[in-house]
């Protein structure tokens, strides 16, 4: 039997608004055997980015349990929290929402390796041109800008920039 990595069980999601609450997350649970990978399909709306942001704690939950590696993700100190999203990555539908459109492609993929601490200098360079090679961004866009690609190589950034870490 694999080995469980993350385990949702009844997450809730509810933000007030002025005409009541509005269930954005409601009562989810699934589970991601170690090695695994999930990907969340729903409409435009139905709470696909929220529970990404309340798994890795970028939102509060309003009810329910997140486990990751054993760990209640929930109840993580701030430090550990920290320590956690290291291994916990998200690819966003929208991968201009999550980019910075001032900083350049190589600057974008190099930002989890600088602010984690993972390489500089040379071997930062290094790294992200490997993680450009591994997505399929030609190295030759490594000055370019987000506003200069299409979608698809735009998502390619994201998908580098969760790759960088070297997530369980």
């Amino acid at each position: 039997m694999a080995e469980k990595i993350l385990e949702v069980t009844e997450l809730k999601k509810y933000f007030k608004t002025p005409h009541g609450l509005l269930h954005a997350v409601d009562g989810v649970s699934f589970s991601v055997d170690a090695g695994k990978t999930l990907g969340v399909v729903g409409e435009s709306g139905c709470g696909k980015s929220t529970l990404g942001r309340v798994i890795l704690r970028l939102l509060p939950a309003t009810s329910g349990s997140v486990l990751f590696d054993g760990n209640n993700v929930l109840r993580c100190s701030r430090k550990s929290m920290q320590a956690l999203r290291k291994h916990m990555q998200m690819i966003f539908q929208d991968p201009y929402e999550s980019i910075d459109p001032r900083m350049s492609i190589g600057e974008l993929i190099a930002e989890p390796l600088v602010v984690n601490k993972l390489c500089r200098g040379a071997e930062l360079d290094k790294k992200i041109r490997e993680l450009m090679d591994t997505v399929g961004l030609a190295s030759r866009l490594i000055n370019s800008y987000p506003h200069e690609l299409d979608g698809g190589r735009r998502q390619r950034i994201g998908i580098a920039r969760a790759l960088a870490v070297s997530p369980k």
